[in-house]
């Protein structure tokens, strides 16, 4: 009875050295946080996205967004970063996000709506970890050429 006792303990006690080494991997990630995108004219008021944790290897992200309107939106995702859709919520124009690891720094992005790509994004985190640079390219309604190519930069919180 003892020796089953023992090695339910050493199950339990070898389980949470994993889970915990697990949640300190990510906390090392250099993309968890919030990030704010840094303002000009045509910027919306406000613009934040919000990378967390999500089983183990993977990330949540959520934008939470203010128009120069002034109506506020939220969105998001999860990702385990293999280029899988993934179902999307809160905006309209997007139902799935595949995110793609290209190096460590590099992520590749694609959003699609009824299964046509809306947008290809390119997500690129500086050498020192405290602005991430990203390139929208919008597609036509074929998801077949691409219409508009725009850069934003956001700044770690």
């Amino acid at each position: 009875m003892r020796t089953r006792a023992a090695i339910v303990i050493v199950g339990v006690v070898a389980m949470m050295a994993l889970l915990a080494g697990s949640a300190w991997a990510q906390s090392g990630n250099p993309r968890f946080g919030q990030w704010k995108l840094k303002s000009d004219a045509q910027a919306p008021a406000s613009n934040i996205m919000t990378y967390e944790p999500y089983q183990g290897t993977g990330m949540r992200i959520t934008i939470d967004a203010v128009d120069a309107r002034g109506e506020r939106s939220q969105w998001g995702y999860t990702t385990m970063f293999d280029g899988k859709d993934e179902p999307l919520y809160g905006n309209p124009n997007t139902d799935t996000g595949a995110v793609r690891q290209i190096s460590d720094r590099v992520n590749e992005i694609v959003y699609k709506k009824n299964g046509v790509v809306t947008q290809i994004l390119t997500n690129v985190l500086s050498p020192d970890g405290q602005t991430i640079g990203v390139l929208y390219m919008r597609m036509d309604a074929t998801g077949q050429h691409v219409t508009n190519i725009t850069v934003a930069t956001y700044e770690k919180m």
